[in-house]
């Protein structure tokens, strides 16, 4: 008896021995946004339909996402699976090789499906080496209930200048309405992505065409000053502090009468559980200053397997399941179609129920309207809006973007802001060789 009891228990352990060497885990690292929450907790079903694959997450704000995948990716040091990562990183990282490819992306996952504009920007060569999990413009957000108690009509398209104007007379932080909000948080992916496209609006660059930096020109002295002043004046306390997030949740509960920021957002003010300005926010295009170009972005954040992934074909299974057409049906199933992940797929937009929401229509025409070739009025060497396609870019914006920040909490002026910008960034530049 005991003897059976003992091959028993032998053929127990070797077979949970057996089980457990035959779980692979995944290791995933994305940005703690509402879409990528949303898919966090729907990921529960993939392990169910999955019984070998664990997901282990990491998710984590944005600059500090950015510097840690950039960090073990370069090193080879191998952490994670499946990393969320962007059109700036992606054409840069996949021509390094240190990305899989998506090759051979099986049929019924409909890639074709996919916004071609999408696709291009993720891609080498022709090569995919990501998947789009949302893709997005920006666009203005207000309330309009406030622009029609002031009599304000807005504009086909509006001007920074009108914005300020708007912004002077709704601003009301006795009743905790702050007249603007934008990002103040510094870091090229927070506080640049606005103050980058407003400085495009208003005829600045990054760098000339020798690619020597330019941030002491007239041009971004009058775009920072007038960012500077329009914060300090009419945006919430607090301002240098405020990324999206920050400013997505303020704008939600009826803190903000004027917002520039992502169009992935504005589902997010359709969600009674999260927004108190359902029934009162609209949209309208980003704002220009004196020259129309370079006013919203192109971006997607999307989800790419690191080529130091053990389990890179496991990992490409998790990736079409997040990006699949199931998935946007499984969203709006759970959530409702304005919180589905926007700006990737032709057939979400052919969805009765989604394109009727009032920022579908507006994000795409956004998104088929950003010019990444022609950033701003002067030429430039660079491709990109908000950022400059370089490796040396992700140094030199959050260089930019300290400096502004600390001119708009009110320790610098806005020339010595500028003034220590061009000087780290042409160091930077130098050292890199260009010049």
């Amino acid at each position: 008896m005991k003897l059976h009891s003992l091959a028993a228990a032998l053929a127990v352990t070797l077979l949970s021995g057996t089980a457990f060497a035959q779980e692979t885990r995944l290791t995933i690292a994305t940005v703690n946004n509402p879409d990528m929450i949303v898919m966090q907790k729907l990921s529960t079903e993939y392990e169910k339909e999955n019984p070998g694959i664990k997901l282990d997450w990491v998710v984590l704000p944005e600059n500090e996402l950015r510097t840690k995948v950039t960090t073990d990716i370069a090193t080879k040091a191998g952490a994670y699976d499946i990393l969320t990562i962007g059109t700036y990183e992606v054409p840069i990282w996949g021509k390094l090789g240190w990305l899989t490819p998506f090759e051979e992306i099986p049929g019924d996952y409909d890639i074709e499906d996919v916004f071609p504009l999408v696709r291009t920007a993720l891609s080498v060569e022709d090569k995919l080496y990501a998947i789009p999990f949302y893709a997005e413009s920006s666009f203005l957000f207000y309330r309009k209930d406030l622009f029609e108690q002031a009599g304000i009509e807005m504009p086909e398209q509006p001007t920074w200048a009108q914005l300020e104007e708007w912004a002077a007379k709704l601003h009301d932080p006795a009743n905790n309405v702050y007249g603007t909000c934008q990002r103040g948080l510094p870091g090229w992916g927070e506080n640049m992505a606005i103050v980058g496209s407003l400085a495009n609006t208003f005829g600045a660059r990054y760098f000339d065409e020798e690619w020597r930096p330019e941030l002491t020109s007239p041009e971004w002295k009058e775009a920072v000053t007038f960012y500077v002043n329009l914060m300090q004046n009419y945006g919430p306390p607090g301002a240098a502090t405020n990324g999206h997030l920050e400013n997505r949740t303020l704008f939600a509960a009826g803190n903000c009468a004027t917002w520039v920021d992502a169009t992935s957002a504005a589902g997010y003010m359709f969600n009674p559980a999260e927004s108190k300005v359902v029934d009162t926010v609209a949209f309208a295009n980003a704002p220009i200053g004196t020259v129309p170009n370079g006013n919203h972005w192109l971006w997607s954040w999307a989800l790419a397997i690191p080529s130091t992934s053990p389990d890179a074909e496991e990992a490409k299974k998790f990736v079409y399941w997040a990006t699949s057409k199931d998935y946007i049906q499984m969203v709006a199933k759970e959530n409702g179609w304005a919180a589905v992940p926007p700006g990737t797929r032709k057939s979400t937009y052919d969805e009765a129920e989604y394109i009727k929401l009032p920022f579908a229509q507006k994000t795409l025409d956004a998104m088929n309207t950003a010019d990444p070739t022609k950033a701003t009025a002067k030429p430039v060497p660079y491709v990109g809006i908000t950022f400059a396609t370089i490796p040396e870019f992700q140094a030199v914006g959050t260089e930019i973007g300290k400096a502004v920040a600390g001119a708009l909490a009110g320790q610098t002026s806005v020339d010595e802001a500028l003034e220590t910008a061009q000087s780290a960034s042409d160091r930077i530049m130098q050292e890199a060789g260009y010049y």
